[in-house]
């Protein structure tokens, strides 16, 4: 009997002093007033990595959901830390490139990314898997389901995004050359939101890939919960109706298509999160004046029946000027903070930053300046999961394996050559994850809690 006293006092000793470093890690990042020192702030605690891979192991594999405002999975709060690599079903189709559609999940997995956000369309182009309407090219669909079963492998899930807006992997411009080629009247890429055939052309390859049995897993895609959500189109903008009415009602019709097909899978729309004529008071937020005459409006596009969260995009380095500059920052934070706004107060739904990162080629541009600003956009969000809030996860542009430079586009992070980012990716991955695991949504996500362990249990100290 003393043996076993002893031996449960040494354990509660353990915890507390587990728990005493935890809480001192996590204070010292929150009571630090600055997000340039990647060192002090995001030095990862190997008791972090235990307690997410301890979650990762006991988490049943099942579809990701909404309540409210937040992503649930198991009935628990889902708040998470993503990427994006796009070009990994064209990789998954050649064994000599295979392998990096591995690797990339591998290294995400090593880090505590556990959203990808992926291309699940490449229209008429090379390697295409939809080589005309409605013809398919199996090789190529076979490398899709490749892909979804090695992100199953390594509990990573995935966005998938249906089309593009622009010309890379076929997009809008080559459903309106097919349409061309069926003797169809069409003036302008613009074209694809609005005429009933090249509309129809779109429903089919929802319906083809939403339908598609995995030959890996044979699971149906729609039944699949590797899949996190549907995106109806990667970027949509519809310049040739600066209303927004026509880009609308392209909106209202597909999301509601989609969910007839797969009523199961969350839906978003693949926005950049330009604010539109129906929120003159918002318009301030925008990058700049252009940016009202894409055709969306953030609002009003996310009021849509079918539309499950909200998706927003983050380019200051595109939208306010190429050469870096502190204002890149400033606008970073409000065009968050503005949006994570909107989705509690106005939609009721997570939003999603699904892409963002900054140019290698950026005149000004160093790594230090990169860690800043991925600093920024996890800090904020941290800042909404730990009341509770919208701000369901962001999606870094973009992570690359070794040995695919040649695909770079200036915004790749690989991070076996980015220990300083890696470090901060890790953190912000092990944070969440910990409050995931330890906060249940039934939650009062404005108690305040006396007893020290209590608060660490909850929220009120992440």
């Amino acid at each position: 009997m003393e043996k076993l006293v002893l031996k449960y006092r040494f354990l509660a000793l353990y915890l507390a002093v587990v728990f005493i470093m935890f809480i001192g890690r996590i204070e010292s990042y929150e009571n630090s007033e600055s997000v340039d020192s990647a060192d002090s702030i995001f030095a990862l605690p190997e008791m972090n990595n235990r307690i997410y891979q301890h979650s990762e192991m006991e988490e049943a594999w099942s579809l990701v959901q909404k309540n409210g405002n937040q992503f649930i999975v198991n009935g628990l709060p889902f708040y998470f830390n993503g990427f994006n690599t796009y070009w990994l079903m064209v990789f998954a189709v050649d064994q000599s490139t295979r392998g990096k559609v591995t690797e990339v999940f591998q290294q995400a997995s090593a880090v505590g990314l556990t959203v990808c956000r992926t291309w699940a369309f490449n229209d008429g182009q090379w390697r295409a898997l939809q080589k005309t309407p409605s013809v398919y090219d199996e090789e190529v669909f076979k490398a899709l389901d490749f892909v979804i079963s090695e992100a199953k492998k390594y509990k990573i899930r995935l966005i998938l995004s249906l089309v593009n807006n622009w010309k890379a992997y076929g997009g809008k411009s080559q459903y309106v050359k097919w349409g061309k080629a069926a003797g169809l009247n069409l003036t302008s890429d613009d074209d694809f939101f609005s005429h009933p055939t090249l509309r129809s052309y779109y429903k089919a390859h929802v319906k083809m890939v939403l339908n598609r049995v995995n030959t890996v897993t044979n699971i149906t895609y729609k039944d699949d919960p590797t899949i996190f959500a549907w995106e109806l189109m990667n970027e949509p903008r519809c310049e040739s109706d600066s209303s927004g009415n026509k880009l609308q009602e392209w909106i209202e019709e597909m999301a509601v298509y989609v969910k007839s097909v797969d009523p199961k899978h969350l839906v978003e729309i693949g926005l950049e999160g330009f604010y539109g004529p129906s929120t003159p008071n918002r318009v301030q937020f925008n990058p700049n004046t252009y940016a009202q005459q894409v055709g969306t409006d953030f609002v009003r596009n996310h009021q849509v029946l079918g539309v499950d969260f909200a998706s927003v995009h983050i380019y200051p380095d595109s939208w306010i000027s190429q050469t870096i500059s502190d204002s890149h920052i400033q606008f970073t934070k409000s065009w968050i903070q503005s949006h994570v706004d909107d989705a509690e107060n106005f939609l009721g739904m997570p939003v999603v930053f699904a892409e963002f990162g900054v140019s290698a080629k950026d005149p000004g541009y160093n790594s230090t300046y990169r860690d800043t600003l991925v600093s920024t956009v996890y800090k904020i969000l941290l800042n909404s999961t730990r009341k509770g809030g919208s701000g369901g996860g962001c999606l870094l542009w973009q992570l690359f394996p070794e040995g695919t430079d040649y695909m770079d586009d200036g915004y790749a992070v690989i991070l076996s050559k980015s220990p300083s980012t890696s470090d901060i990716i890790s953190l912000q991955s092990t944070r969440l994850t910990t409050f995931n695991s330890l906060c249940s949504r039934k939650c009062h996500w404005d108690c305040k809690k006396k007893h020290a362990m209590e608060t660490f249990l909850y929220h009120d100290e992440l």
